[in-house]
């Protein structure tokens, strides 16, 4: 069989092949998670939303208590906040190994209990999750599937394309959660991560390795900060092993360390590992800052 019989034996398939791949390249090449208000946002592409798409900067890295503990616009170090719900180290090695941000002048990190899980949940929608064979409309197609509900509903009721814009900011933690709250939090880590060991972080100190080579190559200043967990409470099991075992890392590195994992009373924490915006996050805003200013004067020789 020649290659024009071929074509025209299966120019149905072929045509239909066709479509999709176009298709598919079409709706890449829009990207909606990223660029229509129809869609959520993950918070990597929430902190490029709040910074005009700029993907370069010195930069604050972490899970949710960075961003619920680093006050940007009050911060005198002028460090981009980049705290990721369910954000990892892994995760700031596909950031960095895939090109999608460029760290400048400075990279400091902020790890608390939970940022080297390898096991902890992710967000599905980070740019980096999503396999290159999947199609785009499959991977994402919860949030096809609530942007059409919408769609639909709002022309058969209302006549409209109009549409209600999704939350484009990141979760912040004000005020005190209940008793109740935190011990129910308490219990998922129990049944969810308590048990874990450094086995189960290897995916994670691996990238910490790396990052760590990243950052000598590239000449960035990396700089550690232990985030704070809530004196009153027992930590995780792993808790103490993992950092020592970060810390033995990170001295072999020389990299500066703000150990504030057990610096803070209750009262400035709105759960056991987010401070409170009215008084936890001003003033570790106020500590790291004094701290990293402190690295950066030049030393008196």
């Amino acid at each position: 069989m020649n290659i024009l019989a071929f074509f025209k034996k299966n120019s149905f398939v072929l045509g239909l092949l066709l479509i999709f791949v176009v298709a598919e390249a079409l709706v890449m090449w829009w990207n909606p998670l990223e660029t229509s208000r129809r869609f959520g946002k993950d918070d990597f592409t929430k902190t490029l939303y709040h910074h005009d798409w700029s993907r370069s900067g010195a930069v604050f890295y972490g899970n949710s208590s960075v961003t619920g503990a680093y006050i940007e616009e009050k911060s005198a170090a002028k460090l981009v906040e980049m705290g990721l719900s369910y954000g990892k180290l892994t995760d700031l090695q596909q950031i960095l190994q895939r090109g999608l941000y460029t760290v400048k002048d400075e990279l400091v990190i902020g790890i608390d209990v939970h940022t080297l899980l390898d096991k902890m949940e992710t967000d599905y929608r980070f740019p980096w999750n999503k396999p290159w064979y999947k199609p785009y409309v499959y991977a994402y197609r919860a949030d096809f599937l609530d942007a059409g509900k919408e769609l639909v509903r709002n022309l058969a009721f209302q006549g409209s394309l109009a549409y209600e814009p999704r939350w484009i900011d990141k979760e912040l933690y004000h005020g005190y959660a209940t008793e109740e709250a935190m011990t129910k939090s308490w219990a998922r880590y129990e049944k969810d991560y308590n048990w874990m060991t450094l086995k189960d972080m290897q995916d994670n100190l691996d990238a910490l390795q790396w990052i760590l080579g990243y950052s000598r190559e590239q000449g960035i200043p990396l700089r550690v900060v232990w985030m704070p967990f809530r004196q009153d409470h027992v930590k995780p099991p792993y808790a103490e092993a993992m950092k020592q075992e970060v810390n033995a890392r990170l001295k072999a590195a020389d990299v500066p360390v703000l150990d504030l994992m057990d610096r803070y009373a209750p009262k400035y924490f709105h759960d056991l590992v987010h401070l409170n915006r009215e008084e936890g996050a001003p003033l570790f805003t106020k500590e790291v800052d004094e701290w990293l200013l402190s690295l950066r004067k030049p030393s008196k020789s």
